[in-house]
């Protein structure tokens, strides 16, 4: 059998896999083993770093609801009661909304807390 020379179609691949580890330090952006290892790699940490971004950002929005309301209100003293209550009361507004609104218009919440002790 005949030998095969390889030449354009493996240095196509190389280029292409080069190109996404360009920016890369040292040996991790030269050696063609190496490059596909930190490829790999880098896409695996991007797919979790998805998942962890929407878990930080609740967190975020959890600390400023009860920030909020640990700083003014006198009957929520704690964020859980609040939450709570909203879905006692059946008020569909998410986490993210709220934290929206403690921030921005922090009277507002104080109105929705208000409206719910009341009912």
């Amino acid at each position: 059998m005949t030998r095969i020379k390889r030449g354009y179609i493996a240095r196509k691949r190389r280029t292409k896999i080069r190109l996404f580890t360009s920016s890369f330090r040292g040996a991790h952006s030269r050696l063609t083993r190496t490059i596909t290892q930190q490829k790999m790699k880098a896409l695996v940490s991007a797919h979790q770093d998805r998942d962890r971004k929407k878990r930080d950002f609740r967190g975020l929005w959890i600390s400023r609801i009860n920030a909020v309301i640990r700083e003014n209100q006198k009957k929520y003293s704690i964020y859980s009661n609040l939450i709570y209550n909203l879905y006692m009361k059946q008020l569909l507004l998410n986490r993210k909304i709220v934290a929206q609104i403690a921030i921005l218009k922090e009277n507002c919440l104080f109105m929705i807390a208000n409206d719910i002790i009341k009912t």
